[in-house]
């Protein structure tokens, strides 16, 4: 089967699994949270790895590094949301903690890739 390119990124593998982890978590929250933290969850979590993939399949540097500074900024925003599961206490510190820590290596990896793009 053919690979893709973005499917060889390491960024790109972490994003997704990231993603599938944010699921499964976001899947325990209360019903009431559906439309709210949930779906708001969800979505960045997808977005992350969406973008590297589309931004993988621009030809210039400058297109490529937008759909990094995309993925950069819904990485943020996912962290936000983990922040507020934490003090809402829908996550445990060490759930937190683990969870950051991802996020923060996702960041650092989208960083460096978008200064290769922008050199």
């Amino acid at each position: 089967m053919h690979q893709f390119y973005f499917e060889k990124l390491e960024v790109w593998q972490n994003a997704k699994n990231l993603s599938v982890i944010i699921y499964q978590l976001t899947s325990n929250y209360p019903e009431k949270e559906r439309f709210g933290l949930t779906s708001q969850m969800n979505r960045s979590s997808v977005s992350i790895a969406a973008n590297i993939a589309e931004g993988s399949t621009r030809k210039s540097n400058k297109d490529k590094s937008s759909f990094i500074n995309i993925a950069y900024g819904s990485t943020i925003e996912l962290l936000n949301f983990l922040i507020i599961s934490v003090e809402l206490k829908l996550i445990s510190e060490e759930v937190y903690i683990e969870l950051r820590n991802k996020i923060e290596h996702i960041a650092n990896q989208l960083n460096a890739l978008e200064k290769r793009f922008s050199a």
